[in-house]
Formats: C-alpha cells, structure tokens, sequence
C-alpha cells in the first residue's frame, strides 16, 4: 500500500508536468471502486486549469479552481503519467487528459482506492478532516505525541498509526522511526516518557523526510510515480541479523500487521 511519502513523491513528480495545464477530457471506465465514482467528472473538470497539487496524509487533492479532485490511491492503486495515446489495461479506470499531450492515469487492480469530487473547503469532508498533524510539518512534535500517549493503553506503534493523532504513518513506517527512536513497538503508550516521545517524534521526521527525499531523486520508472524500493533497517527482515547489534530481529502480528523489531535496541 502506498504510504505518505510514496503519495508526496507522486504528489512532488506530478506538480511540473501537470500545473497550470488544462483538462481536455477525463475517461471513466468504472462505476464504483472504494465508493461510486462522480460519472460526471468531466463536466465538472473539463476546460479547468489544474492550478495546484496538494497532500492531505495519504490522499491527493487536485485543486481545479471551481472543485478539487480527490485521490486515494487505496491498498494497490498508483498514478501513471503517460502519452494520451497509451491504450487501457484491464485496470485502469480512470484518464484526465491534459492540454499538454499528457495523461494521468489510475490504476487499482483491487478497485480499494478513492476518486471523488469536493466543492467548499476540501479539509473540512468527512475523509479528511479528522485527520491529525502532517508529521512533516512544524505542527509535529514530540508535545503532539505525548499529550495524546501519556493516557492511552494502546501500544505505541498503533497510536503512531491512528491517522487521528499524525497524519499518514503506515505499518512500515512505523517499524522504522520505532527501531531508529529505540522504543519497542510493543510498549504501552502511557509508559513512553517525554524523552522518548522526543525521540519518536524526530525519528518519524527523519525516516518519512528520507523516504521522500530519496524517492524524489530516482529516476527509474518514471510512468509510474507512486512505488518506489525502500532499505529498511527491521521491516520485511524477521529473522535476520539486527543491523545494529546483531540479535535476531522478531516478528510478530499487531492489529493484523506484520511487526519486526529487535528485543536488544528496542527497550
């Protein structure tokens, strides 16, 4: 699934091709997919100029000066930026053609993902506006983590992916900052000192920062902008030689996620 900085490496690819170009045509080739689909979508974008391509955790916001074209890209979707003369597959469900010759396309083999369109303020919609802080915003800090943790029974790596509390960290993400932080993903919220909560704060900053920083500056498969290989230091590697210390890492299940960390660093 693609997590936030896959979605702000889209978001970064996508500005200078398609800002201030103007919508041609949009192709709707599926009725439902997460929720329906607006079938008239192209009437409401059709002519507009694209003035701005905006990020809220994991879903894109195209602001088309009289709506804004909502995106979630779901457990399997990506974007593709293609000539317009690119034929369909069996899973692409949706084409804006721009005036530029270009085309933004939508792939979803598990139709999990979301096209919508919003009038008004768009971070005011259901979707988006429970949302938390965007982690790398200077909303974010370890103030932000401990005032919500310091009560809750959770353990730390669910609250650190409850979107409400920060924006867009996902499972692997998650993994990560808690291995970088040297906090056990199995501990209890309420027990996270401020120092720590500190620490977890900036790791979370550190490791999605890098993600997208490092996804910006690939240049393979540059038709599809959402993917993008990662080096974890514990996610996907159970079992293997912690890179710090050299004990097995462990893997276990939280919330039906797959959950790696090292017994040794992670206290």
């Amino acid at each position: 699934m693609p997590e936030l900085p896959e979605v702000e490496v889209t978001r970064l690819r996508l500005m200078p091709e398609l800002t201030g170009r103007r919508f041609e045509k949009v192709e709707i080739r599926v009725a439902k997919l997460r929720m329906p689909v607006p079938q008239e979508l192209g009437l409401m974008v059709e002519g507009r100029t694209l003035r701005a391509i905006e990020r809220r955790g994991k879903y894109l916001l195209f602001d088309c000066a009289t709506g804004w074209l909502l995106i979630h890209l779901g457990m399997t979707g990506y974007l593709q930026l293609l000539p317009a003369a690119v034929p369909p597959g069996k899973h692409d469900h949706l084409d804006c053609h721009f005036n530029n010759g270009k085309m933004l396309r939508f792939h979803d083999p598990r139709k999990f993902g979301t096209v919508l369109w919003l009038t008004g303020d768009p971070l005011l919609h259901p979707l988006l506006a429970s949302i938390g802080p965007e982690p790398l915003s200077e909303r974010f800090n370890g103030s932000v983590l401990h005032s919500v943790g310091k009560s809750r029974k959770v353990a730390i790596k669910q609250l650190i992916m409850d979107s409400q509390v920060v924006a867009g960290v996902g499972n692997i993400y998650a993994n990560e900052a808690l291995f970088m932080a040297g906090i056990s993903p199995e501990r209890v919220s309420a027990s996270v000192t401020v120092v720590e909560f500190n620490r977890l704060a900036e790791a979370i900053q550190q490791v999605l920062g890098g993600s997208v920083a490092r996804g910006s500056s690939l240049r393979v498969m540059e038709d599809s902008v959402a993917y993008f290989p990662l080096d974890n230091n514990v996610y996907g590697r159970g079992g293997e030689p912690c890179r710090r210390c050299g004990d097995m890492l462990v893997e276990t299940r939280q919330g039906n996620r797959s959950t790696v960390f090292c017994r040794s660093c992670q206290g």
